[in-house]
């Protein structure tokens, strides 16, 4: 009996703990955050690089405007940096995860303590909060 109590507390003390994440997961995460980084700075450049076209269009084409076409081209260019600024938020949350799975608190949140769900990181792999906290932060 008591080789049957050391194979089951042996077999359990290889599995990780619970929460924590093996060295080949916590990789992958990695992997597929750098990888989102990336593509988030690309299309930051591409959005950069429409704008400044955009604008120049804008210069050469607003001879004989009148207020309205002013206010939609002024209204169209605060959408354009909007865009930007979204897709740097997220460039930045990106940044962040990658810190805090440096730092080891990469899926927990930052609220409560409490481990964010595995389904809600890999929806939203740069998640910060819970659910349960990031309803309370939406509601506010």
């Amino acid at each position: 009996m008591a080789k049957t109590a050391d194979t089951k507390t042996t077999a359990a003390s290889r599995k990780p703990a619970k929460g924590t994440r093996t060295a080949a997961e916590t990789e992958k995460i990695r992997a597929a955050l750098a990888a989102r980084l990336d593509e988030l700075r690309t299309e930051y450049d591409q959005t950069l690089s429409e704008i400044t076209e955009l604008q120049r269009e804008r210069l050469t084409d607003s001879a004989g405007d009148d207020q309205a076409d002013t206010g939609t081209k002024t209204f169209e260019r605060e959408q354009e940096i909007s865009l930007a600024n979204g897709i740097l938020e997220r460039v930045s949350q990106v940044e962040r995860a990658l810190e805090r799975l440096d730092e080891g608190g990469y899926g927990w949140c930052e609220r409560c303590g409490n481990p964010i769900p595995v389904e809600r990181l890999a929806a939203f792999p740069s998640a910060t909060l819970c659910v349960t906290c990031k309803q309370l932060e939406e509601r506010r």
